[in-house]
């Protein structure tokens, strides 16, 4: 069986090779059934979560990514967060391969968002605004460049001192200008993409203030008590989402305009098995904001997982 380590797993999941294979994923469909979510009683401090993650490809591939969130471990100088992949042959139940579940997950999410780009970002956008500086911030940078031109990357977070150390680190690899955000409203009027990966309760992008044509990405805010985007965007967008059985009950950015009323299940144009599979045509015209909003699904990770096992094994 093989162990692909973190950097293994990084160097198996180029980007273009990694959207093409979700994007087959997507066409074609595989078995995924409701993820399941664990408390387990931790002694002397707050509960933590085991989620398991199954999927599987009659006669092809089966795999689970299994991953713990321990709030505790901030306390011990540990992530909060542990993932493994197993991936098996799914007719023989053989276990082919061991892959960094972290890994994994920050290169499938980044490509998820990439591939619903390549459908809803204009042709010719080159202006890129990131909002969030942790884990997902350079791969979404990395998924979105494989994908469009950008030449102009824009930095914003909570901490000005962290997106200034983001800056710094990306320009050692990146041959594009790259720049910390003076003010949020500024950067959101001039980018062709914005792209989201935080952890806020409360709305950061105002759908007043982009700029006809834009394209807004939405990563984070992964809970229904969360939320990046505001009432506005979501009354000005033309609205896709990774899955629409996973928007619907878990991020905010759909679920909070959704219990409002603001918004109906039919007011999402498509997601991504039918923008993949052609049955919607993607954006709708150059002037048009289009929201694309994820929250992840067992299918990307089999997909990145099968990809990641056939790179190193051929």
């Amino acid at each position: 069986m093989l162990l692909l380590t973190d950097d293994q797993t990084r160097d198996a999941l180029p980007f273009p090779d990694l959207i093409d294979a979700l994007a087959d994923m997507f066409r074609s469909g595989c078995v995924m059934p409701t993820r399941h979510h664990h408390d387990m009683e931790i002694p002397g401090e707050p509960d933590g979560t085991m989620l398991l993650m199954p999927a599987w490809v009659p006669g092809g591939y089966a795999g689970v990514k299994v991953a713990t969130v321990v709030p505790g471990n901030s306390e011990r100088n540990l992530p909060a967060v542990s993932a493994q992949y197993l991936l098996s042959d799914a007719r023989t139940g053989e276990m082919l391969a061991l892959v960094d579940g972290g890994e994994l997950t920050a290169r499938r999410t980044a490509a998820a968002s990439a591939l619903a780009a390549r459908y809803l970002a204009r042709s010719d956008a080159r202006h890129l605004l990131v909002l969030g500086t942790g884990r997902l911030a350079p791969n979404l940078i990395a998924a979105h460049m494989a994908v469009r031109s950008i030449n102009e990357i824009t930095i914003w977070g909570r901490s000005k001192e962290k997106a200034g150390e983001l800056v710094r680190d990306l320009e050692k690899t990146l041959p594009v200008r790259i720049q910390v955000a003076d003010t949020l409203k500024d950067a959101l009027g001039k980018a062709d993409i914005v792209s989201a990966a935080t952890l806020s309760t409360e709305p950061l992008i105002r759908g007043n203030y982009l700029k006809p044509g834009a394209h807004v990405d939405l990563v984070g805010a992964f809970k229904p008590s969360m939320r990046e985007s505001d009432d506005d965007l979501i009354k000005r967008a033309e609205i896709y989402v990774d899955t629409r059985d996973g928007c619907l009950a878990e991020g905010g950015d759909i679920v909070q305009p959704l219990q409002s009323g603001l918004i109906s299940p039919t007011d999402i144009k498509a997601d991504l098995y039918e923008l993949c599979r052609g049955t919607h045509p993607g954006r709708q015209s150059e002037e048009a904001v289009t929201m694309f909003k994820s929250v992840g699904a067992a299918l990307e990770d089999l997909a990145g997982a099968i990809l990641a096992y056939r790179n190193v094994e051929h």
